[in-house]
């Protein structure tokens, strides 16, 4: 599939990727973030191309795999997820035909008894509706593991921040998106199986990074005019 790249941002995670790689049925780039379990190994021999960074930049190396990639879209996925057959393809079609979208959320399934993902339940009842020019209910908010973007319009904005690092990164680059006049669209007929392994996972720590995260973006995408103001003098009592 010339048109779409799946690009995997991993570290120590050689065992997941091992299960996920095989499933995929479009090109995979893999960008290590510094692993040290030989995880650059396993992706190489389930046919991925490997992109070993030297440090880990977190999020922001699905950048690098997009740089990498010659295809006009790419597509997300974590070393514990994979697109269903077919919705590559159908990506494509619905891009094609929705030239002001840049970005398309897929439906999310966890584990083997296919529970829909809260944040696709979500995207499905978005309150921002459904404009004329996308292909389904408009969103600002997504999980990476599961869209497919235009390459040039998510290069364009920068792609995901560095400062972030992981959780909770995908707001800001919607945000980005939107402000540069992209549309973002839930598509549920796009599907995606996302498996997470229980083990070595601290859902605590994600929240705190989640949290640290959202405080981030909101500094980060202030209003300008706000940042130009001076600080409000109301703490200080006023001259008689």
């Amino acid at each position: 599939m010339p048109d779409v790249t799946i690009v995997v941002a991993t570290r120590d995670r050689a065992a997941e990727l091992r299960r996920s790689l095989g499933h995929h049925t479009a090109p995979v780039i893999v960008v290590d973030n510094a692993s040290s379990d030989g995880t650059p190994a396993a992706a190489e021999a389930a046919g991925a191309t490997v992109l070993r960074l030297p440090s880990n930049r977190g999020a922001a190396a699905r950048n690098a795999g997009a740089q990498l990639a010659a295809a006009r879209y790419v597509a997300f996925a974590d070393d514990d997820s994979w697109w269903a057959p077919g919705s590559l393809e159908r990506a494509v079609e619905l891009l094609d035909a929705h030239p002001r979208t840049a970005l398309l959320a897929a439906r999310v399934l966890v584990g083997e008894e296919e529970r829909l993902d809260p944040v696709s339940e979500a995207m499905a009842r978005s309150p921002l509706g459904r404009p004329e020019d996308l292909p389904g209910p408009a969103v600002l908010g997504f999980l990476a593991c599961s869209v497919v973007v235009r390459r040039d319009a998510y290069l364009g904005v920068g792609g995901f921040s560095d400062v972030l690092h992981f959780g909770g990164e995908e707001e800001l680059l919607a945000l980005d998106l939107a402000a540069a006049g992209w549309g973002l669209a839930y598509v549920p007929e796009l599907v995606v199986h996302h498996h997470p392994a229980a083990a070595g996972r601290d859902p605590a720590a994600r929240r705190r990074r989640q949290a640290r995260n959202r405080v981030l973006t909101a500094w980060l995408r202030r209003p300008l005019p706000a940042v130009a103001r001076p600080a409000s003098p109301a703490w200080r009592t006023p001259s008689p």
